[in-house]
């Protein structure tokens, strides 16, 4: 399988639209044409510009930049390219089947593989860091395999100069065109056949499926939202302007909370994401897990994305978004209660990348507790943190192993009941060391203790990210209040050693740096 941060996105290349809005059994007086040429794909070509996506269909970020090439030589060698599938309401054409292939024509002329003009108007000028390498690796091998669009473009020009090879290519990018099947029906129709189609071939994964049979309820909705800060497709668009406006704001206010700044590699700040890089595909099933953590009901489960009902008027999504903020700002940010939670420590691994499990197990723990209002949690977390931290830093390579040896569906869960137990057996007053952490996750016998750590002779990223980490957090500030380590970036608090209502002044001397939940609930 594809590396995360190999696939090409050119989801921008042909817009989305929700086809519902404009149903119509009424027949269209055009004829259907059997091709479309390339050039027509081109900004301003008649047929690009009536090309829509429906808002069902999954987003064009699934081939590797060897796919995008590999299309395109067949494109140009004249090969056997399948047919896209296309439906006609009254306003536009809506690609049912064939989304990437038309996207990477389009691309292609447009010298954007999601980092370019279109791209960068889609997504509002933010481009993550791995879109862009992506980007970089796409151009570099269509050159060197194909050569661009402007190459191709510069022979046209001077025609009597080219060889034989040259003169054939030309032809076949003059007169060539993707062959075209078309839906009968209304839009349920379509929306039967695209289910229908990509659930065959290249069927859509679990996570497409989810998103696009559950596209009007609010989980995905808001996932899509925070994942790109309010900017690209707007899934929310049938709400009124006031409610749009509102979740975009949250939006951009949850998607800094959670993946700023943007993870580079090796490691050189502590400065790091709490959910990890938002520029690959399983951010957003991390973001929906997140979302649903956070939206949990005193003594119930954790909800599904099923179980919420359609969003009519873009409130239940709005509502949804809130509690994510709840969660949010307990975790990380300046808000009085919050805990300033150092990601470095609680959801980076030993190598410096970023853990799914120790992030969705850490938010799964405290959004528990906030659902509960089980208030005393978060005074035994504060006393106990220092000693915390300490044993997580420690023991990160064994946190590890216990994680890898855990079956996937049950990581999240196992580092969630490990991490209240040691909290549990901290507040005790118990000592909590490698056997104890290996009862606790319910794995004896599975590891030995001081078996997990390897050894290297090669210094990579991920032993320069490692090296960085443990001397940087060894100089890290630490709260005045608590002694946990805190995220100067993002969540820090200016206390007055000696109150105010003693008669403390607003002088450095009489300031120290705590968590802002150290200094707003524990000393209050």
């Amino acid at each position: 399988m594809a590396g995360k941060s190999n696939l090409v996105n050119l989801d921008a290349m042909i817009k989305r639209a929700d086809f519902a809005l404009n149903d119509s059994d009424d027949q269209l007086a055009f004829e259907q044409f059997n091709t479309i040429p390339a050039r027509e794909l081109m900004s301003g070509g008649l047929t690009g510009s009536i090309l829509r996506k429906p808002d069902f269909q999954r987003e064009t970020n699934h081939w590797t930049p060897d796919q995008v090439v590999s299309l395109l030589e067949c494109y140009i060698n004249g090969d056997l390219i399948p047919s896209v599938i296309l439906w006609r309401s009254p306003t536009y054409l809506f690609v049912i089947d064939g989304g990437h292939r038309l996207s990477v024509l389009k691309s292609w002329m447009e010298d954007d593989y999601g980092d370019g003009q279109i791209s960068h108007k889609m997504f509002g000028h933010d481009i993550p860091n791995e879109q862009r390498k992506a980007a970089e690796r796409t151009r570099k091998l269509v050159k060197e395999r194909v050569n661009t669009w402007a190459y191709y473009k510069s022979l046209q020009d001077d025609d009597e100069d080219i060889t034989q090879e040259q003169r054939t290519k030309l032809l076949t990018l003059t007169s060539r065109g993707l062959q075209v099947q078309w839906v009968q029906g209304n839009a349920d129709k379509a929306e039967a056949s695209f289910f229908n189609i990509n659930m065959k071939g290249t069927p859509l994964d679990d996570l497409e499926e989810l998103l696009l049979r559950n596209r009007k309820k609010p989980v995905p909705i808001a996932a899509r939202a925070i994942i790109r800060a309010g900017r690209g497709h707007k899934y929310w668009s049938q709400f009124s302007d006031t409610v749009a406006n509102n979740i975009e704001a949250e939006s951009k206010k949850l998607s800094t909370l959670l993946f700023s700044p943007e993870i580079k590699r090796p490691i050189k700040t502590l400065d790091l994401p709490l959910g990890g890089s938002k520029g690959i595909r399983t951010a957003i099933r991390v973001l929906i897990d997140f979302i649903l953590f956070a939206n949990r009901k005193q003594q119930c489960d954790v909800p599904s994305v099923e179980s919420f009902g359609d969003d009519t008027d873009g409130q239940l999504t709005f509502s949804v978004m809130k509690q994510v903020t709840t969660l949010a700002s307990r975790i990380t940010g300046n808000d009085k209660g919050s805990l300033g939670l150092h990601p470095a420590i609680y959801y980076y691994g030993p190598s410096g990348r970023h853990s799914t499990p120790m992030f969705l197990g850490t938010s799964s723990l405290i959004a528990d507790k906030i659902a509960n209002n089980d208030k005393s949690f978060f005074q035994k977390f504060t006393d106990i943190r220092e000693g915390l931290e300490s044993l997580l830093i420690e023991h990160k390579d064994l946190i590890a192993t216990i994680l890898q040896k855990s079956i996937s569906k049950y990581r999240v869960p196992r580092y969630h009941k490990l991490l209240n137990n040691i909290i549990t057996a901290l507040n005790a007053g118990e000592d909590v060391s490698e056997k104890e952490l290996i009862s606790f996750s319910d794995l004896d016998g599975k590891i030995i203790a001081g078996d997990f750590k390897k050894t290297s002779i090669k210094i990579s990223d991920d032993d320069k990210s490692k090296v960085f980490i443990d001397v940087a957090l060894k100089n890290g500030i630490k709260c005045s209040v608590c002694g946990g380590y805190i995220d100067v970036e993002k969540s820090v608090s200016y206390d007055h050693i000696q109150p105010v209502r003693d008669g403390g002044l607003g002088a450095s001397d009489n300031a120290q740096l705590t968590h802002p939940y150290c200094n707003q609930s524990v000393k209050q």
